[in-house]
């Protein structure tokens, strides 16, 4: 009797042409922004896509590895629909998901990214990940669509409106729009990391040590402090990051590659700072694990027919066409902190110059250095995508490009969304600092 042997099926691939979506509204990046803008788009009724380069979405809220998610919920109330309906997914998977705080949300991010998930699929919008866009797809003046690089090759995306929420204006900038940085002055960007086999802050000890160990580890920041992951028992750091190390412009390829590089050697450093020169606790500190990615403040930003200032925030400025508010502090990482007050963001300042069909969130949108650091929590952040979606949505039902649009009509669908734009030049309390 002879042997036989199963014979292993083999699919033969080769290179196939460009592959093409075609959607309504999509959105570029898949941090709080652009989870703002899917959410607002979708639930309007738009057919929405929305992309992210990384395998999960939550952006910095999910790479900072447990740090919390600032402004979220102003003096502990809603601040609208997109917020509440991510902290309703959270709380769906129990206390280890999520705590609040005076106006934080303090995630487990591994919850983060499961309860986004369920964010996206409530409200019927589409999404993938290991999507990166890296041209758009322009005719004239107007943005029709984007590239993006994927395991099956270079894809096509169509769009009737784009909605950049890349947190550096790849968009815009690939759309060939004018852009803004701050050149030479750009916030630090920082690589978190939890650390785990310690049960308080430590912050005299952590002091001590890090004044002993600067001669060996020539990376570390001059300070740090540890904060608690959500109910969890383990800290999160954040830190000046590359504050020290040089002043780094992460659109450029030569300036992100080294950030990031030195920011991997530098948090081995701190650990090893603990470990050899801390006392108690802190000699036994164990690196559980860091930010996949570098975690950016500030970078290129698009060019509106406004430009928010520092002067909007410190003085709480209001305008007509508002379609969002933020709240916090003037927070120019580990460099300065200002009180500022409650102020409006226009609707000019998400919608790029010299581009159709294209509209901004997050931070990047229109803004000098010092407005963009007024702006940059996650909870800002949403806010503006949640109005960004808002105007793509009704920029598709109306077929008028984005910048044609009567802002009382965005206005309206934003208080339907539960957005009260009645806020603006409040006074905050020292409780709302970031």
């Amino acid at each position: 009797m002879g042997l036989s042997a199963t014979v292993p099926a083999y699919a033969v691939t080769r290179r196939k042409p460009l592959d093409t979506l075609q959607t309504e509204v999509l959105v570029v990046g898949g941090g709080p922004a652009g989870i703002g803008a899917a959410v607002a788009a979708a639930k309007a009724g738009a057919k929405t896509l929305v992309l992210e380069d990384c395998g999960f979405f939550g952006g910095v809220a999910a790479w900072a590895v447990g740090m919390c998610m600032n402004q979220m919920r102003p003096f502990n109330e809603p601040r609208g629909f997109v917020h509440e309906l991510l902290l309703t997914k959270l709380r769906a998977y129990g206390s280890q998901a999520v705590r609040l705080s005076s106006h934080q949300f303090y995630t487990n991010v591994e919850y983060l990214k499961a309860a986004v998930l369920d964010v996206l699929d409530e409200v019927g919008c589409n999404y993938r990940v290991h999507a990166r866009v890296v041209d758009a797809i322009t005719e004239g003046n107007r943005i029709r669509g984007v590239v993006i690089a994927t395991k099956s090759g270079m894809v096509k995306v169509h769009a009737k409106v784009v909605v950049d929420c890349t947190g550096d204006a790849d968009v815009t900038y690939f759309a060939g729009a004018p852009t803004l940085t701050e050149t030479g002055n750009l916030s630090p960007s920082t690589l978190l990391m939890n650390i785990a086999n310690v049960d308080s802050n430590h912050r005299e000890q952590l002091k001590a040590a890090i004044e002993k160990g600067r001669e060996k580890y020539p990376l570390i920041p001059e300070r740090w402090g540890l904060k608690k992951v959500s109910n969890c028992h383990h800290f999160y750091i954040n830190h000046a990051g590359t504050r020290d190390l040089g002043n780094y412009d992460v659109s450029d390829i030569h300036q992100l590659s080294e950030a990031e590089c030195l920011s991997r050697k530098q948090i081995v450093q701190m650990v090893q700072t603990m470990r050899e020169f801390g006392e108690g606790e802190l000699k036994e500190a164990e690196l559980v694990g860091a930010s996949p990615r570098l975690c950016v403040r500030e970078s290129r930003r698009i060019q509106g027919g406004y430009i928010l200032s520092e002067e909007d925030a410190i003085n709480g400025r209001t305008f007509d066409d508002t379609i969002a508010w933020r709240s916090g502090w003037l927070d120019i990482g580990f460099t300065r902190v200002t009180r500022m007050k409650i102020h409006h963001v226009p609707y000019r300042a998400i919608v790029p110059n010299e581009i159709d069909g294209l509209l901004a969130a997050g931070r990047c949108i229109s803004a000098t250095h010092e407005g963009a650091s007024a702006g940059k929590s996650m909870g800002n952040c949403f806010a503006t995508g949640h109005a960004a979606g808002a105007a793509a949505a009704l920029s598709c039902e109306q077929n008028r490009m984005p910048r044609e649009l009567n802002v009382k009509d965005i206005q309206q669908r934003l208080t339907q969304d539960g957005v009260d734009l009645t806020r603006g030049g409040e006074e905050q309390p020292r409780k709302m600092a970031n």
